[in-house]
């Protein structure tokens, strides 16, 4: 330990050290005798604010707090996917191993299993030029996923010596690289990054490939680019975890990062069983194999609901780095602003609109721009796409949360209660959801599908925005009156709202959109077959229409 301090004021999860601590911002400290976790938000000449990530009953003035010497960071190394971590990157089937199923205090476990021996086959060899970035050796994370083992960000020189191939655990040496200040350095399977720096890119593409989720109203009407963000926000019960589930199986990102934040312990329990059980439509293997859950329910320690959001988005380009597409579903950002909220209070900071902290928006801004298509150090090209859902109180969407992401999101897919109640799911409304993304994706979608594709698209968005206008008319006086082009206009829209838009996430014929995602093609990223089935299944459905309606 680097330096030690005495507490002297307890205010929940927020401590306060006093003594020539010599603390730095964002340091890990371990606070009282159970070694509790922390993170230093604060700082004076002699004194410092620290949030611990644990429950502090028992904690007192007098008690000792400790720093680590670096900051607040996650392990980053194979064993990650097919994992389920606590907001700070506690595997929690060790937890319930240790301590039962609930987190108890100061439990230690270690991140990663750090006794596993995996299959290591060595990617550089003596003699050799490095950079931060290099691939230095591949190892079978699992079925579905080759983890890339990087060299860490800051070394560069030349390759020494390395191991042969053959199986070794995560802290073992397998490379000896020699700096340009002519020191040495071992390098192994693993790194530690802090959850609050994004990690260094070259370079920062532009939106231009669309992000396929298998929904057909995304897909068609809202979609979302690779790289890209969006958020969902809705009321209880219009389905915005349902939808992030949705995405999260069907979607054509090669990893996926699911972050419960705050939600209700009995959801995430519903969630871990299901994705437990489900196979990945594009190989056969369990999703698990490429899906990293990130579970921190709503009875758990509040700065931990804060730190869970960093902690997936760490994880996610961390396998970014290595060329893979990753989608991070947070549910749901309102349960972390709510987090904000309940800190700023305690550290007695002017509270902005409905109390919270005045420095939401800038929170919100970093989190979402950490989004994107990315040129990485190595030259490979990956992506991390951020959906993030957001549950204002009563459904209104003029509150703090929902206007403040607005602003920094391209995607926004508003769910309806009265769709909802009707049992139209999923209960995206097509007249208060937009996509930012439908001009950027346009020549993908012209070359990939077709060239008529976005005038169809919007023809039907005309469609069912003519029909919301005769809707009103129908309430007063009913349709018997209307001509007949407007009796065909509200028959063609109810077909598009009933026939295409609505899906049944419950049937396994319907739950995606099987002309995009089909277990039929032996290469399953073969995107012009895919899309060719989606071009004729938007012929046909235009066809069936005119052939209907004359």
């Amino acid at each position: 330990m680097s330096e030690a301090g005495r507490i002297y004021g307890i205010n929940g999860p927020v401590v306060y050290v006093k003594g020539d601590i010599g603390f730095k911002m964002s340091e890990m400290v371990y606070v009282g005798p159970e070694k509790l976790v922390g993170e230093v938000i604060s700082l004076d000449k002699n004194a410092a604010t620290v949030q611990v990530f644990e429950d502090t009953t028992g904690i007192r003035p007098g008690d000792q707090a400790e720093a680590s010497g670096y900051p607040f960071s996650v392990s980053l190394a194979p064993g990650i996917l097919h994992n389920i971590f606590d907001g700070i990157e506690r595997p929690l089937e060790q937890i319930a191993a240790q301590s039962g199923k609930f987190i108890r205090r100061g439990t230690q476990v270690d991140s990663l299993d750090f006794q596993k021996r995996w299959e290591t086959h060595i990617a550089v060899a003596a003699g050799e030029q490095i950079k931060p970035g290099d691939v230095i050796a591949r190892v079978p994370e699992t079925a579905a996923i080759t983890h890339r083992c990087m060299v860490p960000p800051g070394v560069q020189g030349v390759v020494e010596k390395t191991v042969c191939d053959g199986s070794y655990t995560i802290d073992e040496p397998l490379v000896t690289v020699r700096q340009e200040n002519g020191d040495l350095r071992e390098l192994s399977m693993m790194q530690q990054w802090p959850i609050r720096v994004p990690r260094p890119v070259s370079l920062r593409y532009p939106a231009s490939r669309p992000l396929i989720t298998g929904q057909r109203i995304l897909d068609t009407m809202f979609p979302i680019a690779k790289g890209g963000t969006a958020c969902i926000p809705g009321g209880f019960g219009t389905g915005k975890t349902m939808t992030q589930h949705q995405i999260a199986k069907w979607s054509d990102a090669d990893i996926i990062i699911y972050i419960g934040c705050g939600e209700r312990g009995n959801e995430m329990t519903q969630v871990l069983e299901e994705f437990s059980k489900l196979v990945d439509p594009r190989n056969g293997n369990p999703l698990m194999y490429r899906t990293v859950l990130i579970a921190n329910t709503s009875n758990m320690p509040v700065a931990a609901r804060e730190a869970s959001i960093y902690t997936g988005l760490t994880l996610a380009e961390y396998y970014r780095d290595m060329g893979y597409d990753v989608a991070v579903m947070a549910d749901s950002t309102s349960r972390w602003a709510e987090a904000l909220r309940e800190l700023s209070g305690r550290l007695e900071e002017m509270p902005a609109e409905e109390g919270f902290p005045a420095y939401l928006a800038s929170r919100l801004s970093a989190f979402y721009e950490r989004a994107g298509t990315m040129m990485n150090l190595n030259g490979t090209e990956g992506s991390v796409s951020i959906i993030g859902a957001v549950s204002p109180q009563g459904g209104d969407f003029s509150e703090p949360v929902t206007q403040n992401t607005k602003r920094f999101v391209r995607c926004f897919w508003g769910l309806d209660k009265s769709l909802a109640y009707s049992r139209h799911f999923p209960a995206i409304h097509w007249l208060t959801s937009y996509s930012e993304y439908l001009k950027d994706l346009a020549p993908w979608y012209g070359e990939h599908v077709s060239m008529e594709f976005v005038d169809h698209r919007n023809r039907i968005m005309a469609l069912l925005n003519q029909e919301s206008g005769l809707m009103e008319i129908v309430k007063l006086i009913g349709s018997d009156v209307l001509p007949d082009d407007q009796k065909l206009i509200l028959e063609i829209a109810r077909v598009i709202r009933l026939g295409f838009l609505q899906q049944n996430a419950f049937h396994k014929d319907d739950t995606i959109f099987e002309a995009v995602i089909s277990m039929k093609y032996d290469v399953p990223n073969d995107r012009l077959k895919m899309f060719d089935e989606y071009r004729k299944a938007v012929d046909d459905f235009y066809r069936k229409i005119i052939e209907k309606n004359g």
